[in-house]
């Protein structure tokens, strides 16, 4: 069923006179987190409900497709193709950073002010993972957490990151401090080992990927996921299994643990 997402404030967010709805929900230290492809669906507003939950003030923009919508194999014509030409996504090699990023930052930008804290959590997913890296760019992102990026999809050991601000990533880390959280599913083909192994080559062991067996992701997710993704790839969401001790629901845990460790445990 779809969710009417009606324990969040809905708003529209002006970033340099361009206005995106988002919703927000919850106190304390800010996350923005991205939705994954098709949309903020079902899976993606339980994840935020749960980082809400861990003490967070969450702030989700929509990016694409219908809000609170159940993702139907359907969207690959009506959303997917749609934001794989839009000028906002450079999901192709040699496309650079996506100019949406710039936007993503001045929403951090905003968090920040408004939820305080030592600054902001950014929570990538699928089409967005890597934007939670390049979001590391503004100052007040500190807790940057990568999910199966897909981009670029037509190269699979590729980073959706121009030159100039790949450098100034590597350099934010090599100043010390900023730590980056990963994951993937071991056969995921859109978020292949060879994507994790540019993330390393770039940042470090500054970037923290880890990867879960294939055979502990639902089997069961949303027609998008089985018929469109065709493999196991969004380990907190749709892959997700909701039971204590699953290996999925540890990596939850482990990104709330690294939420508050960051934004949390370091302003008291």
């Amino acid at each position: 069923m779809d969710d009417p997402l009606d324990d969040f404030s809905r708003r529209v967010v002006s970033v340099d006179d361009v206005d995106k709805t988002v919703y927000v929900a919850g106190s304390g230290p800010a996350v923005v987190l991205m939705p994954e492809m098709p949309g903020i669906s079902p899976d993606v507003v339980r994840f935020a409900r749960w980082v809400r939950d861990a003490g967070f003030s969450v702030y989700l923009p929509s990016l694409f497709g219908v809000d609170g919508a159940y993702p139907l194999a359907e969207a690959r014509e009506t959303v997917v193709r749609r934001a794989c030409v839009s000028a906002e996504f450079r999901a192709f090699a040699g496309g650079g950073t996506s100019p949406v990023v710039t936007w993503l930052r001045g929403l951090a930008r905003l968090a920040h002010a408004e939820s305080g804290g030592p600054g902001v959590g950014a929570v990538g997913l699928c089409f967005t993972g890597n934007f939670a890296l390049t979001m590391a760019l503004e100052p007040a992102v500190i807790a940057p957490v990568v999910n199966h990026p897909s981009l670029p999809l037509d190269d699979p050991g590729g980073l959706e990151i121009s030159a100039a601000d790949a450098a100034a990533v590597a350099e934010r880390v090599a100043r010390g401090g900023l730590k980056v959280l990963a994951y993937r599913f071991d056969d995921d083909r859109w978020c292949t080992g060879q994507r994790f192994a540019a993330y390393r080559a770039l940042l470090g062991d500054a970037f923290d990927g880890r990867v879960l067996k294939a055979e502990s992701a639902n089997t069961d997710p949303p027609p998008f996921f089985r018929d469109v993704v065709g493999c196991a790839h969004s380990v907190v969401t749709a892959h997700l299994v909701d039971q204590d001790g699953h290996p999925t629901v540890q990596a939850r845990n482990e990104i709330i643990a690294f939420l508050t460790e960051r934004l949390v445990t370091r302003q008291e």
